[in-house]
Parts: C-alpha cells; structure tokens; sequence
C-alpha cells in the first residue's frame, strides 16, 4: 500500500468544537509530539501520511475535511507545518537557511510561519537539481518520483522530486475535490459520465502526466487519456453515451469549436464541462466553443509542475478560483512574504503539505493573484484568489513559452548580425508588449534617434525582415527541457506577427511601474 491509515493511540477523543481551544487539542491529538518532533531519516521515513491525519480529522468531526471549520483547518494545517519545519531541520542545507533568516524552531503561529524566508526557483534549482542536497530522505531509500519544468520565466529548466506515496495521496485528495465541487452539478443522470484529457504525458516537464493522475481519481467517471485529438478521434470519443467533461490547455481547448463542427448534435450537447489548464481562453473562443456546444461550461484548472492541483474554478460566472483545503498550504503575498488583505494582489506562494520525504517551504511559483474572500456559509469552507498574470518575464505564443530575456538576447544577435542595428549600444529601455488577441508582439526600443535609427533597420532587412529576424531567433529562447519544441515553421504557422519599433526616450508607449521601472514584457488582451 502507498499509504496507510493511522489511528493515533489516545485513551479519548478530544471535543470538536468551533473554539480555537479546542480546535488545536484535536490538531495536537492527530498529529501527537512523539510525530511532531521527528529525530531521525529514519523516524521520517515512519511517519504516518498526512493524508491519513486529514480521514481520521473527517472521521471525528463526521464531515469531509473540505467542509469541516475554519477553526480546525487552521489548527490541523498549521500543526502540520510545524512537523515540516521540524523535519526540514533534519537536513543541513535547510537548518542553515532557516537558521540564517532567524528561523530556529517551528512556528507557533502563522504570524511566526511569514518569517520563514521564500523559495524561489533557484533554491528549488539548488535544493533538488544534481545532487539534490536538499532532500530530508535521501533517493539512494528509492521510491521517488522526479517531475521536471522547463524554467520558463528564466529560462532555465527545474526539477523536484516527490514521494510516491504522498504523490498518490494527492491524487486521491484533488480527484475527490474536482468530483464533489466542480464536476458533479455538470456531470449528472444515471448514463455513463466521462472525463477526458488532450494533454500529454509523454515529456516528463509536462504537467500531463500529474494532472492525468488526479483526472484519474475523480470517482465515479470514466478516464480516458487521450492526448493530442484529431476531428474523428473527437467525434469518436464524444459519441460514448453520458455527459462528458475535457481537460486540456487553452489551445486544445479552443480548437474544439473547429473539430466538432461536423459532430451530430446528440453528441455535441453531451460535452458539459470544458478545463483549460494554461494560457488565456479568448472572449471570442468561448463564445464559439458555446455556440457549438450548448451544453457547455467553461472553467479553469490551476496547476504547476510543482504543484498538480493549485485552484480550481467552481463556478464559469466567477473568476475565482478555489483551494482544495488540506493538499497544498497557499499563500498571497506582498515583497517582504507577508500576507496582503483580501482585495490585494500578491505573490503566489505554495507549500505542498504532503511531503514528509522531501518538502519545499513557501515556493513563489511566478504568479500573481489577487486575495478573494474565503466561502462562507455550509458545505465548501476554503480559500479563493483570481489569476492577475505571471510574474515572470515570459513571451506566451499559443501555449509555448519562451524567456523573454533570452528572446531578447536572440532578436538582439540576429539584428546585429545582419548589421541592421545594436539594440544595446543604442536602446534606453526595450519592452515586448504581446497582443494575444491581435497575435502581435512587438519589441519596443526608446532611442535618441527615431527617425534615423528606424530607416537605416528598415532599409537594411526590408519589409519582412524583421519578422524573419524573431521566427530565427525565438526558438532559441526555449530552455533545455523545451528545445524542439519549436522551430522556424511552427512559429510561423501560429499566425502571429512581430514588430520591432523605435520610440523617444520616455515614450508613453513604453509602460512604467510607478516608480518608474520598465517591465520586460506586458500582456494585452
């Protein structure tokens, strides 16, 4: 068995009760010192699941975890980062960072949890890359599984290493989330119900692979992995009798609307549930894929490598996005780590509370999202935010990524190599602003000298010549994990067009941060 369930060894059962009193004696009861405080690789090794701390929770408070009190959660979730702190300080690597950052014993409160430093992808880099110093157990005990991302906002590729057991554990958590709180109203009636991905899981930096496991445990449906889908492979799958629902990137899932075009309309009115997991669905594709598909509600699945179910959209009328309560410990933040108030953007920052092998505390995973107030009422009780962009400098064109710093590095060499213009000899500031909706991304230039600057490029490379200049150079912007992804022609069959202009220095077409930096890249709709 991958994970076990663990009754702890108590001659009672603490009162359940909404005070925060009596909340932390049932977190302190499921999660007892003798386990809080492990002194060994071997004692880790030992722990009982995380996973089999949040079914007995469910069982004493006779609801699922997800709809049990704030009050508990908080106690259970905060006990829980407590014994991660505590593990972490078995491995020298972590001691010392927490240590230096004045962080020497494990958090009393959440308030105290804000000072442990953050985890960028450097230290993700330098933790579990190559020798992989940060691990709590080591790999030579076996039993891992190592799930690699291209590194795209810096454009340099990453990895992390998860426990099988605790990866299954997972699984099973977001799956039964997904079913009981985003599929089930869709997905009704007694036929067949059936959930699909075009994702795929052949490349072990695509998220395919863990997305498909937690598809896999959503109960009560039928799985199936299909992968990149042609017109008849789609008619053939929706014409399985029963309401459907398909997961896969944005493209995917907007080139829906032309592969059902000649699909009979039994079939089409049974695709009930559409998830995009990346990029931006435009306004004018979902009115297309819900004129082709009636039946039709469009939500977003939020995930990362290194983090399989992040939020999810429960309802196509809110942008919202929900947690799944007790898989992952979520947190929007301002520049010094610290919590913003509902109604505030933030960094995102995930502390994955399933990992007692091999745990990453408070990793910035390069988004940005806005605070939301948490559900209230019955049922549901969990943390919302809204999507506000990536915080790192990425060109997104269709679903392919590139680092806008190495596109820039690219466009830079193959403009001075035609002997057309040095953009760093003459360039006070360049920002590439991507217009989605257009497909356009031009790469602006404040100069001294417009004018000349501009006739002596546009002589040199002629009319298409600065297009050919970004289709040569934005494949080698791709990371290692990414390289062949694509190439000359593919950039240019995804319809997009590239422009170089120059502008006066401060020129208002160049956006500035109020304190007057220039971001690299600007997203348009």
């Amino acid at each position: 068995m991958l994970s076990t369930s663990h009754v702890p060894q108590a001659t009672h059962v603490p009162p359940v009760t909404s005070s925060p009193g009596g909340a932390r004696e049932l977190a302190n009861w499921l999660i007892p010192d003798w386990e809080l405080l492990p002194e060994s690789i071997e004692a880790v090794t030992a722990l009982p699941s995380f996973a089999s701390k949040l079914r007995e929770c469910e069982r004493v408070c006779l609801a699922p975890y997800s709809e049990v009190s704030y009050e508990v959660q908080e106690a259970v979730v905060l006990r829980r980062l407590q014994q991660m702190v505590n593990t972490v300080m078995l491995n020298p690597l972590w001691r010392d960072r927490l240590r230096d950052a004045g962080t020497v014993r494990a958090p009393e409160t959440y308030d105290a949890w804000q000072q442990i430093p953050l985890s960028d992808k450097d230290t993700q880099r330098d933790f579990f890359m190559e020798s992989r110093p940060g691990l709590v157990v080591p790999l030579t005990r076996g039993e891992f599984e190592i799930v690699a991302s291209g590194g795209t906002s810096g454009g340099r590729p990453l990895e992390v290493v998860y426990s099988l057991r605790e990866l299954k554990d997972t699984y099973e958590i977001a799956g039964r989330f997904m079913g009981a709180y985003q599929l089930a109203a869709h997905l009704a009636g007694a036929d067949p119900k059936w959930l699909f991905t075009t994702l795929a899981d052949y490349q072990m930096w695509s998220s395919g692979t863990m997305v498909g496991g937690v598809l896999q445990h959503v109960p009560g449906v039928n799985y199936v992995g299909a992968g990149p889908v042609t017109a008849p492979v789609l008619e053939h799958m929706f014409s399985y009798k029963g309401p459907k629902a398909l997961m896969g990137i944005s493209a995917g899932i907007g080139i829906l609307s032309e592969l059902g075009a000649g699909m009979r309309k039994e079939s089409r009115e049974s695709f009930r549930v559409a998830l995009y997991g990346s990029g931006v669905l435009s306004q004018r594709k979902r009115v297309e894929l819900r004129a082709l598909y009636p039946n039709l509600s469009i939500l977003s699945y939020f995930a990362a490598t290194q983090a399989e179910t992040i939020g999810l959209q429960l309802d196509h009328a809110s942008p919202h996005l929900s947690a799944v309560p007790g898989l992952h410990f979520i947190e929007i933040v301002d520049e010094n780590g610290r919590w913003v108030a509902e109604g505030e953007e933030g960094e995102l920052v995930v502390t994955r509370l399933h990992a007692h092998e091999a745990p990453l505390l408070r990793l910035k995973l390069g988004d940005r999202m806005i605070r939301r107030p948490r559900t209230e009422g019955p049922g549901l009780k969990t943390q919302q935010f809204e999507f506000a962009g990536r915080t790192g400098d990425v060109l997104h064109i269709n679903d392919s990524q590139y680092s806008a710093a190495r596109a820039y590095d690219a466009v830079r060499d193959e403009l001075k190599a035609a002997e057309a213009v040095d953009l760093d000899a003459v360039a006070h500031d360049v920002q590439f602003v991507n217009h989605r909706e257009s497909r356009t991304i031009t790469l602006f230039a404040s100069v001294d000298d417009v004018l000349g600057i501009s006739y002596r490029t546009d002589t040199t490379l002629g009319p298409y010549g600065v297009q050919q200049v970004f289709v040569n150079a934005l494949p080698r912007s791709l990371s290692l994990f990414n390289h062949g992804e694509a190439n000359a022609a593919s950039i240019e069959r995804t319809g997009y067009s590239f422009q170089l202009k120059f502008v006066p220095r401060l020129s208002a077409e160049i956006e500035r941060t109020a304190v007057g930096k220039v971001p690299l890249v600007r997203d348009r709709g």
